[in-house]
């Protein structure tokens, strides 16, 4: 069987979950030689729901109960719909960003509504939403120059942080990218609404998230869990019904979730056949050769160096640093997508990748032209490149923003997820 068909089974994500049913047909990934990045799972207590019981009284649910205009009316004043059926959606990605990512199917005729979850986050309303968050939860300006000799000197220390900052960043995504939550995370808390029929309810369970992103108290460091239970807020008029994780193997895997280094064992093993690794490993690369441009650029520097020198180790680390950049847009691509063939523009990280791809095309590009600078044209194509670069760097880094606030995804059959 090709490797992205099946998890190995110290590997496969949400193994201590024992009420998460994982859909071994619907595992894959885009290259046959590399570890699965998408996954499906059926929640036990979503698969079998019309025949649990929901009260000491045996009240059973009533899987025909059809809700009214106006509980439909409350509902969506909670930014939640009844559907048919749900699913939990597993990607290698998500899983690095700390997002749980559900998969919903609408009800046809309102016969078998079955289940109340929050609705789509792919609307317009959703997205102005999450803009909103980026808006209200970070500050930022946009600071102006203009002054004597800018290019040499605003130009070259600007170019230093930038290249420093890429640095510092794919030290980043590694350590983020060896950290990710190998037992997984299912993220969100399953309630029966007795207020409508009994009904099941998801929420997203912030409290309960594993994943190392929950802890606020510093930059990295293990997951701040506040409850082992996924349901621990339930409210007055609904009650508990998921209690997923096992009570044995947890603890252990809980007292290392947190790592710098892997072992020489886990890199042959796994992250060797990881996407996810892989594409940040090639970031780190491109972004660590990259960094001598930024360095060479400075002022006392640049304008020292025969034109040999500035070809050596001023314009040349720019072409290989953004060749590294070029094959982590595609990896990062790669990862999101069903099939090596098939784009997955539904995907916040498809469009990451993407525009990362295009800046760093750009930033090859200008490398690639600058032996050439004495010519007017070949300058000025190169600033050009690195000018559109730039922007789709921007772009690419402002959606993944967006989505470092979205962890809990809702996704529609039918709408954004396609076939598999």
């Amino acid at each position: 069987m090709p490797r992205n068909r099946g998890f190995v089974p110290l590997h496969e994500p949400l193994r201590n979950h024992n009420a998460l049913q994982l859909q071994y047909e619907r595992t894959t990934g885009p290259l046959s030689f590399l570890n699965p990045t998408h996954a499906h799972y059926r929640h036990r207590d979503l698969a079998d729901a019309p025949a649990k019981v929901v009260t000491e009284s045996s009240l059973r649910t009533t899987a025909n109960h059809t809700f009214s205009g106006e509980e439909r009316g409350a509902l969506q004043d909670k930014d939640e719909k009844v559907f048919s059926n749900v699913e939990y959606k597993w990607r290698s990605r998500d899983n690095r960003k700390g997002r749980h990512t559900l998969l919903v199917e609408p009800c046809d005729d309102h016969s078998n509504d079955q289940f109340i979850a929050p609705a789509r986050t792919s609307t317009l309303r959703a997205a102005g939403q999450g803009i909103q968050r980026m808006l209200t939860q970070y500050p930022y300006w946009d600071p102006g120059t203009e002054f004597h000799n800018e290019i040499l000197v605003g130009g070259g220390v600007t170019a230093f942080i930038g290249a420093t900052i890429f640095e510092v960043g794919s030290v980043l995504l590694m350590i983020e990218a060896v950290n990710e939550n190998r037992a997984g995370c299912f993220g969100w808390a399953l309630e029966r609404a007795l207020e409508s029929g009994g009904k099941i309810r998801l929420r997203p369970d912030g409290d309960g998230c594993r994943h190392h992103h929950t802890n606020k108290k510093n930059l990295v460091g293990k997951s701040d869990v506040k409850s082992t239970s996924t349901t621990s807020s339930a409210s007055s008029d609904s009650y508990a019904v998921d209690q997923t994780e096992k009570s044995s193997g947890s603890s252990s895997e809980e007292g290392n979730t947190w790592i710098w280094f892997p072992s020489t064992h886990d890199l042959t093993t796994h992250y060797f056949r990881e996407l996810g690794f892989l594409a940040s490993l090639a970031q780190l690369f491109g972004a660590s050769v990259f960094w001598i441009s930024g360095f060479t650029a400075l002022p006392g520097l640049n304008n020292k160096m025969s034109q040999g020198l500035l070809d050596g180790i001023y314009w040349t680390p720019q072409i290989v640093g953004g060749t590294g950049f070029i094959i982590s847009g595609v990896l990062f691509m790669l990862e999101t997508q069903p099939k090596w063939y098939l784009p997955a523009p539904t995907v916040l990280g498809w469009h990451i990748g993407l525009w990362n791809l295009i800046g760093a095309l750009g930033f090859t590009l200008c490398g690639a032209l600058g032996p050439a600078y004495a010519n007017s044209g070949a300058q000025y194509e190169a600033g050009l490149a690195t000018f559109w670069g730039s922007w789709a760097f921007l772009i690419g880094s402002v959606i993944q923003w967006y989505e470092s606030l979205d962890k809990h995804p809702v996704e529609e059959k039918g709408k954004d997820e396609r076939a598999m």
